[in-house]
């Protein structure tokens, strides 16, 4: 039961207690009434049964006032409730979302890539939205459901043992049936729910592609997985309501057989002389009122075994182990690769690297498509740990750093460039919030872009699209290269910073570099290697092994895989497409 509360409430049990209790407190008001009429009716029973020679009309009036106070108590008893569910369960659901997002940012890059990105959206949205129906609409009704047969049942047996037997004699075969079909309603549930993450995860990717699906006419039978996705789908949720429906039905049945069996076991023992009218209409108005939420309860346990499951995949994300670490960056900035070797999954990437790139220096890392050049720097910048060996930053190995206090010494130019939809003045802002105008503007002059920037309508406040989808290729590049120089860390890790530039503005762009190595750590990953050729260090990388480092100079006169690759560029300059 507490781990069921765990999952629902993401970890957080204790956000239920006010809403069960209010709902229970609601639902044994809801109850009183009943008793209420029960005793005007015993009264009124009496008086033309003859039994008392005249109506108690101060009775009559006390039961009405009863019923009047009691009315009263439940609607501020089920207002209360309402309120403390809906404001609980939505504050638990924003409360939760934001924690969800700030574990994500702390877990290991390799673990998100692992995941499909339509996964963790419904985890984030889909699943607490499910969390937040189980709080408002399931939770406290089962509680209370369970709850208050239990009481009603110990207050009816202390006034005829053999009504209370009868109302409650189809309890048995009721929890018989549910508790037999959990196990396949969770397999089923989970078979959906899997259904309904694919769904999601074929429907993002369909969006995503556009761009694809629109130049190479993917539609119709060509492009089956969405199609197939949604069938799974449908599939699945007649499934999951078809099997299951006739199982909780049957169980109600059996459970609400206890009031035909109560009414029976009534009239005999009414005609037997053994019990009263009044007694035997007791039993009745409280004993609907008894099953009715009851009913409610078990209809709702499916949804509600669902939205555990919901709860259960966002447990679970929150134990996902965050990268660990708690000391100090320390001052100096040098870095260092020893013996190396990261692989994801089977297949290695970096195999056995070493190097050193020290403080003020140009390191630049070169190779062919897939020999672990961005691999490489997404270990300095501690998005992954090595599987072997030690990435040392300042001759201390950055596993036992803080990894959030490990980032504020880099800046990261990335060679898929991400804006933000926000105003270009924020985007290039992230590098520092507290930066003011001046600062932004300095740093985008640094990083050649200032120029356009003005251009725009609204200049540093026109809103870019999504991702800076309304920008160019360059112009996100020079945008996010201003960011990294806002920041004005000791150490600056470029991953293709000018792959986007036009020749003008890589030009501009190599001095900016240049003024920023003063002082700093600066390791650039490039393609085109006459943007390296000034570099203090090059690095060539094959197959995930360093095969050659040098300046220059020196690699162009070994011969080996970094003069092949030169020679290869300097031919290649010179291609013309003829028709």
């Amino acid at each position: 039961m507490m781990n069921t509360l765990r999952y629902i409430t993401a970890g957080n049990p204790r956000k239920m207690l006010k809403p069960i209790l209010w709902t229970v407190f609601a639902n044994l008001a809801n109850l009183f009434p009943f008793g209420c009429v029960a005793a005007a009716v015993s009264m009124i029973y009496a008086y033309y049964s003859a039994e008392r020679p005249a109506l108690d009309i101060q009775g009559l009036w006390l039961a009405w006032g009863g019923m009047v106070l009691f009315l009263a108590v439940l609607f501020i008893g089920e207002l209360m409730a309402y309120r403390s569910t809906y404001r609980g369960a939505y504050e638990s659901s924003a409360e939760g979302r934001a924690q969800v997002a700030e574990h994500l940012r702390k877990l290991p890059l390799g673990f998100l890539l692992s995941k499909d990105s339509g996964e963790l959206g419904h985890t984030m949205m889909n699943d607490f939205t499910q969390m937040e129906h189980a709080a408002t609409h399931s939770l406290p009704q089962l509680v209370s459901g369970a709850i208050i047969p239990v009481l009603a049942f110990g207050g009816l047996l202390f006034v005829d043992w053999r009504l209370a037997a009868a109302m409650l004699a189809g309890f048995p075969v009721t929890i018989l049936i549910l508790w037999g079909v959990s196990r396949l309603e969770r397999k089923l549930g989970k078979s959906h729910s899997q259904a309904r993450i694919d769904q999601a995860n074929r429907l993002q990717e369909y969006l995503l592609g556009m761009k694809i699906i629109k130049a190479y006419n993917l539609r119709g039978e060509n492009f089956q997985r969405l199609e197939q996705a949604f069938s799974r789908y449908r599939r699945e949720s007649i499934k999951l309501e078809g099997v299951l429906g006739p199982f909780f039905l049957v169980a109600i049945a059996f459970m609400e057989a206890g009031l035909s069996l109560m009414t029976m076991a009534g009239v005999y023992l009414i005609l037997g002389g053994e019990i009263t009218v009044p007694l035997f209409a007791t039993f009745l108005l409280v004993g609907t009122r008894v099953f009715d939420p009851l009913s409610a309860a078990i209809m709702r346990l499916p949804a509600f075994k669902y939205d555990v499951m919901a709860g259960e995949r966002i447990v679970n994300l929150l134990k996902q182990p965050v990268m660990a670490g708690e000391k100090e960056p320390p001052e100096d900035h040098d870095i260092r690769l020893e013996n190396v070797t990261f692989a994801y999954g089977e297949k290695t990437v970096l195999d056995n690297v070493s190097m050193d790139m020290k403080k003020g220096t140009l390191t630049a890392i070169v190779g062919p498509s897939g020999s672990g050049k961005s691999t490489l720097l997404r270990l300095i910048a501690r998005f992954y740990d090595p599987q072997q060996g030690k990435v040392l930053f300042g001759g201390s190995d950055e596993r036992e750093m803080d990894p959030e206090k490990l980032m504020k010494k880099m800046s990261m130019v990335f060679q898929d460039v991400y804006l933000f939809q926000d105003t270009i003045r924020n985007n290039i802002r992230y590098g520092r919030e507290d930066a003011t105008q001046e600062e932004i503007e300095a740093a985008a002059k640094e990083a050649c872009c200032h120029e356009f920037i003005m251009k725009l309508p609204q200049g540093y406040d026109t809103i870019v699209g999504e991702g800076g989808s309304t920008l160019s290729g360059g112009e996100k590049q020079r945008i996010s290269i201003a960011r990294a120089v806002l920041k004005n860390a000791p150490v600056i890790l470029l991953d293709e910073a000018t792959s986007s530039l036009d020749p003008e503005n890589e030009r501009d762009m190599q001095k900016a570099i240049s003024r920023l190595i003063k002082g700093r750590t600066v390791i650039l990953i490039a393609h085109r290697l006459k943007t390296v050729v000034r570099a203090d260090r090059i690095v060539v990388l094959d197959k995930g092994r360093v095969v050659e480092q040098g300046r220059h100079e020196e690699l162009l006169t070994n011969g080996g895989l970094y003069a092949k690759l030169w020679e290869l560029q300097s031919k290649t300059s010179g291609w013309r497409i003829t028709p």
